[in-house]
């Protein structure tokens, strides 16, 4: 794709931050990024990341991590951990210790007792289902709990009972008391404590009880102080209810809540729940695949932490929503590793040379740049009479415009000497399994005289190189939007089947050996690939490839 304006995407939060601290509405601006511990964090939650703490340190205030962990049944360490990691590598760090909304559990059951005195909570016995039917939907207005006009005598006395563990899962609720006809349906009744018999990764078994996200976050919010509460837009119509909590509760602070729209992005899927069930029933090998959407997935993969926040800096941050092209997020990727990834060349289908005429026992050093722009020093490579060159290099009978070994042809060596195709051996089923060449001993670093050869090929030396594996990932879904299988099937029928290739046996420059794990390079003419973070030792290097040299897709 062209390249995108070199100039940072509108962010619609700038203008009311710099407002609010210009009217003195607020000393220091207070942000806050909330996951659930439920999985791990994808591209989506970078736009997010970049946004909160982004505003934060433009401004000089402070972001907080907060786990939002009122569902321990689906929450899990791994998670908590990863999503710590991932933060901290993308280039931010939270201000003091990670949060959790469990930190202030006792706090919001107190607060939940005071709405329940103030006549503004109730115990509902509806089950799940049948509160579901008096609820109403977007035309019909919901209708009154039966329960709903409990003393608050009787409220308490069920509420405490439900504390005390002893009812079953679903048998009774905590709901607010506000309206059942509100045309807005976060605002009839909502639950605020459900019952779950579940161990917490943080309070253990202390509690039974759980309080709902939307009791749960605005008050967190206010505990903490957080001025600017940023979320995605699919929370617009729970901002009533995050205010009415806030304005029935004495609580230490007034947070505003502001929304922006998510990233959707092409070939991509970012539900928590779908990308559980890509690991779980293991389409693909965990969270961390280089072809999931997972910040982890894409670490492994090769891309930067740069990258991604150049792409969050070029999408920006708005309301108007829209489908994002994954060819911006390959350029950001590109850009960077064009600038900063060292050249090495590995042959992924390796052909073994015979140079016929170089001298039996001879070897030169020859020294190439690691990058051709910037100063990154050389790497020496030995050449002498066998080589390896990609068996792709080689056509016998030639399409149009190719410009590599032909029969009786010449090619250049990628920092060496120009070559001549004299001979293929062939094995008994008439594969090519060797080349005898000739070469031109007046062609290092000059060109022949005489005679122009237009095509450079890539090389590795045969004794000295590094047998290493390569996978060639490519994108997970082969449709720009895999949530709609055109059978009407599951989003699984669109997965790409040539979205990973593993390459066995292919030979490395000897620089590459002891490549460290994420050391990322460009190998010429092939692409950008990264040493793996969990496969690749010392001596048996493991690359993937992070993305092709340009945009295949188009």
């Amino acid at each position: 794709m062209s390249k995108p304006e070199a100039v940072a995407a509108a962010n619609i939060f700038r203008s009311i931050v710099q407002a609010d601290l210009d009217a003195g509405k607020h000393a220091k601006i207070i942000t806050r990024f909330p996951p659930e511990p439920n999985g791990y964090l994808h591209i989506g939650h970078a736009k997010s990341i970049c946004l909160n703490f982004g505003l934060a340190r433009e401004f000089g205030g402070e972001c907080n991590l907060r786990f939002d962990d009122t569902n321990p049944a689906k929450e899990d360490q791994e998670y908590i951990d990863a999503i710590k990691s991932d933060v901290q590598w993308l280039g931010f760090q939270w201000a003091g210790e990670a949060r959790y909304a469990s930190n202030y559990f006792d706090q919001l059951h107190d607060w939940a007792v005071a709405l329940i005195k103030a006549g503004n909570a109730y115990v509902c016995d509806l089950s799940p289902e049948q509160a579901r039917e008096y609820r109403g939907n977007l035309t019909e207005p919901g209708k009154n709990s039966p329960f709903r006009e409990r003393s608050v005598e009787e409220n308490l006395d069920w509420f405490a009972r439900m504390k005390a563990g002893e009812f079953a899962d679903g048998a009774r609720a905590l709901r607010a008391k506000i309206d059942m006809a509100s045309p807005n349906m976060n605002l009839r009744d909502p639950i605020l404590y459900r019952i779950r018999h579940a161990h917490h990764h943080q309070t253990g078994d202390k509690w039974c009880i759980y309080p709902s996200y939307d009791f749960t976050h605005g008050q967190s919010d206010a505990i903490e102080g957080v001025t600017h509460s940023i979320c995605t837009l699919e929370f617009e119509d729970h901002r009533p209810l995050y205010e009415w909590f806030l304005a029935q509760l004495p609580v230490p602070a007034q947070p505003r809540q502001y929304e922006f729209a998510r990233l959707n992005l092409n070939y991509t899927i970012t539900s928590k729940r779908k990308l559980k069930q890509l690991v779980d029933e293991k389409h693909v090998n965990g969270w961390d695949d280089p072809r999931m959407s997972t910040l982890s997935g894409f670490r492994r993969r090769g891309y930067t932490p740069a990258s991604i926040r150049a792409f969050c800096d070029m999408i920006g941050v708005n309301r108007a929503g829209g489908v994002v092209d994954v060819g911006m997020l390959e350029f950001a990727i590109r850009d960077d590793l064009d600038a900063n990834a060292a050249r090495a060349m590995c042959v992924l289908k390796p052909l073994k040379v015979v140079i016929t005429n170089y001298p039996e026992g001879q070897v030169e050093s020859l020294e190439l740049a690691r990058h051709p722009k910037q100063e990154m020093g050389v790497r020496v490579l030995p050449f002498s009479r066998e080589i390896y060159i990609d068996a792709s290099d080689f056509e016998e009978v030639p399409p149009a415009g190719f410009k590599r070994l032909i029969p009786g042809g010449e090619a250049r060596l990628r920092g060496s000497y120009v070559i001549r195709a004299d001979e293929a051996i062939k094995d008994a089923d008439g594969n090519i399994v060797e080349l005898r060449c000739s070469y031109d001993e007046n062609t290092l670093g000059k060109n022949p005289e005489g005679r122009k050869v237009k095509g450079v090929i890539h090389w590795v030396p045969a004794a000295e190189s590094v047998e290493c594996e390569v996978r060639l990932y490519d994108r997970l879904f082969r449709s720009a939007n895999p949530e709609k299988d055109e059978e009407g099937g599951s989003f699984l029928a669109n997965i790409n089947p040539d979205s990973l290739v593993v390459l066995k046996g292919c030979r490395a420059e000897p620089s590459l050996g002891n490549a460290a794990p994420e050391e990322r390079f460009q190998f010429e003419r092939e692409g950008y690939f990264c040493a793996d973070i969990k496969d690749s030792k010392p001596g048996a290097p493991v690359f993937n490839r992070t993305v092709t040299l340009r945009d295949a897709w188009t």
